[in-house]
């Protein structure tokens, strides 16, 4: 796992190559909605991407992480099937819903049932490289998003400098990183995290406590704030140093936004003394979405180590998976 962070900036890097050759269908009718259809590792794109390009884009982006599709799908909307195996059951269902609705499908994988059907129905679809967890095949899920939604024009084509950006970040900040992370896992380690990120990088958030889940075999939870200043602000009232605390921050935070993170980091210090602070670098959100992705990726596996768990492992959703097929 750990050379599977170690080549995050060389993954964005091919995916940039991949989506620059993908051969997609021209398609001129306009969209009134976008749904992406994913889980886990290979979902979580999808809530990324779709904060990214929300000042963007002029129609909604949705994501979808179940069996079957909201009633506004129709001849109208673009779907974008992602499974990086290409046999994830929610989504291999889902993806048969958007056919009968006659909407426009897109689907990314590496293999498996999607792409074959593709292959057999003549979907457009980019297939990306096989062989790692779905987790870890995250730069080239997320590029291929935005290549897709480039093609539709629903965006413009500067995530592409952005993200070449991100890759000269990664690799001139990597010995910083990997620095940051080890103190962080430190924090961390024997304790419950929980993450608060400013609004806008939720995505980010779910992501790293995904990350602590899988990689680090460890419960998390996460909020977003403001949103977090209207309710679990007011959970925090016995002292718990079992509990420690990650706050996600961007020097470019909205500045009502950052007095909030200021009160909160203040009154949650009253009852843990594990907080710390994790400040995005970069210019575009893009660029400082990777560099905490990085980051946080990094403090996962570091974890994993502490603990002398196998990051690979997911041995229960595989029995899972199993009792499923049974069905």
């Amino acid at each position: 796992m750990k050379e599977l962070i170690e080549n995050f900036g060389n993954q964005l890097k091919e995916a940039l190559i991949i989506g620059s050759n993908s051969k997609l269908e021209k398609y001129k009718k306009p969209f009134s909605n976008v749904l992406i259809i994913g889980m886990g590792g290979s979902g979580i794109a999808g809530t990324i991407i779709s904060e990214l390009v929300s000042h963007e884009s002029k129609i909604p982006i949705l994501v979808s992480k179940t069996y079957f599709l909201p009633s506004y799908v129709s001849e109208n909307s673009l779907v974008i099937i992602s499974s990086y195996s290409g046999n994830t059951e929610e989504t291999v269902e889902a993806i048969k819903h958007a056919l009968k609705r006659k909407a426009k499908v897109v689907c990314i994988a590496s293999g498996g049932k999607i792409l074959k059907m593709a292959g057999e129905k003549r979907i457009d679809h980019i297939a990306i490289p096989k062989g790692m967890p779905p987790r870890a095949g995250l730069g080239y899920s997320i590029v291929s998003m935005f290549f897709i939604l480039y093609h539709f024009k629903i965006i413009g084509g500067k995530f592409r400098a952005e993200f070449k950006a991100s890759v000269k970040l990664i690799k001139k900040e990597g010995k910083n990183i990997q620095k940051e992370a080890k103190k962080v896992a430190k924090v961390l380690f024997k304790k419950i995290p929980i993450i608060y990120s400013p609004v806008g990088y939720e995505g980010v958030s779910v992501r790293f406590r995904q990350q602590l889940n899988e990689t680090s075999k460890m419960l998390a939870s996460h909020h977003v704030i403001p949103e977090m200043n209207h309710n679990e602000i007011v959970g925090w009232r016995k002292k718990n140093n079992n509990l420690a605390v990650v706050i996600l921050r961007n020097d470019s935070d909205y500045l009502r936004v950052k007095k909030r993170i200021d009160f909160t980091k203040k009154v949650i210090s009253k009852y843990t003394s594990n907080v710390v602070e994790i400040y995005s670098k970069g210019h575009s959100m893009i660029e400082k979405s990777m560099h905490l992705i990085h980051l946080t990726d990094w403090i996962a596996v570091i974890l994993a180590q502490m603990k002398k768990v196998d990051p690979r492992e997911v041995q229960v959703i595989e029995s899972l998976k199993v009792i499923l097929k049974n069905l």
